[in-house]
């Protein structure tokens, strides 16, 4: 039986409506997918990196992904204490970019967070009122942000280094894996150690296997359904700074 012609034009026109429309306008992520902005405030430079996660936890811990990143051109933050202007210049190419990474009604729901270390803990040491003020202008760009910013902060050194033996130990996939069943699953892996070599000094963060040793500068973290106590030892004096000097120095001799 032949189709009524009307129905033959409607279904033609459907077909051509379906080519014409551009596939970036077809949502390419997942339901449930969603977003959040680290900012990175080193001693020379500042990153912003987009992770993504889906509303699926592992052990009441979520498994995320880094997306991507974007390196702000010019110095580090503590460089702009006295010219707060230039900072936020500096970090609104970044900002416009992570607008159009993430989709726009996720924008608000999306957390940024700034981390600052070691260059702005010895600014907040040796000039605390300026550190101050730079955290100040640096939460009034971020606030105007359409992002949700959750604050900015200076990382005391422990933290950081803690933060470093997750990053290392969740790339190696130390704390889950994933079984023949797609599935997470505790991975049976010991904790590798975590030797950061900075600018001015070297740290090596390691997990405490026994409770009873763990120091009372340690940092405790609740992961994936397993707590771990974890310490750093720091070297200081031994960062690539020191390396370079000494190496120039008995060239020299």
């Amino acid at each position: 039986q032949l189709l009524p012609p009307w129905l033959v034009i409607v279904a033609g026109l459907t077909g051509i409506v379906l080519l014409c429309v551009s596939t970036q306008d077809v949502p390419l992520t997942p339901l449930g997918t969603k977003y959040g902005l680290v900012l990175d405030a080193g001693p020379s430079h500042t990153i912003l990196f987009i992770y993504q996660w889906s509303t699926t936890k592992a052990n009441k811990t979520g498994v995320i992904r880094e997306c991507s990143s974007c390196a702000v051109q010019g110095l580090g933050v503590s460089n702009y204490s006295d010219s707060p202007q230039k900072v936020r210049k500096s970090l609104e190419p970044c900002l416009n970019w992570a607008q159009k990474e993430i989709p726009a009604e996720q924008h608000s729901q999306t957390p940024l967070y700034l981390g600052a270390t070691t260059s702005s803990r010895q600014l907040n040491l040796t000039h605390p009122i300026l550190s101050d003020t730079a955290l100040a202008d640096l939460t009034v760009a971020l606030k105007s942000s359409p992002f949700d910013f959750q604050g900015a902060q200076i990382l005391p050194s422990p933290n950081k280094e803690a933060f470093n033996w997750v990053a290392v130990n969740y790339v190696l996939q130390n704390f889950f894996k994933y079984d023949w069943r797609g599935q997470l699953v505790p991975s049976g892996k010991g904790m590798a150690g975590v030797l950061s070599v900075g600018g001015t000094s070297t740290q090596l963060t390691s997990k405490v296997e026994e409770e009873s040793q763990a120091p009372e500068d340690g940092v405790r973290l609740q992961l994936y359904g397993q707590t771990h106590e974890v310490h750093t030892q720091h070297c200081p004096c031994h960062g690539t700074e020191q390396l370079r000097s000494r190496l120039l120095s008995t060239l020299i001799q």
